[in-house]
């Protein structure tokens, strides 16, 4: 069976690169699901979300915090382009959990603070 070709990069770093069986990303539409073969889409990720990917070689599965951003599909290849991006097993778990305290605690009108909390600690696999 064919992999994809995964690509997930932010401003300052490449995340993570590699071939996947599968690569799941919360859009602003809704949760898409990535197979080899998919159709060639263009897909604006959702704030504070959190992308999965099931590596090939059927190692741990990745998940990360990814900012805005968006993602392509074209010929079984997958580019993910966050503005801010974090692999699960990088988040300071404690530093995270104060993010979302100060976050809750602010109460302004700007979510982005709290939703990027919660996804990064949810990458991390912790509820929050």
């Amino acid at each position: 069976m064919a992999n994809l070709k995964v690509g997930l990069v932010s401003p300052e770093r490449e995340i993570w690169t590699g071939e996947a069986r599968m690569v799941v990303a919360q859009t602003v539409e809704g949760s898409m699901g990535i197979l080899p073969g998919h159709a060639p889409v263009l897909g604006i990720l959702l704030d504070g979300s959190v992308v999965k990917i099931e590596p090939a070689d059927g190692g741990e599965p990745i998940s990360a915090m990814v900012g805005s951003g968006f993602f392509s599909v074209a010929a079984d290849e997958v580019s993910v382009l966050a503005e801010q991006a974090e692999l699960g097993d990088e988040v300071d778990v404690p530093e995270a959990r104060q993010a979302l305290e100060n976050a809750l605690a602010a109460e302004d009108e700007d979510a982005t603070r709290e939703r990027r909390a919660r996804a990064r600690l949810r990458a991390a696999g912790i509820e929050a």
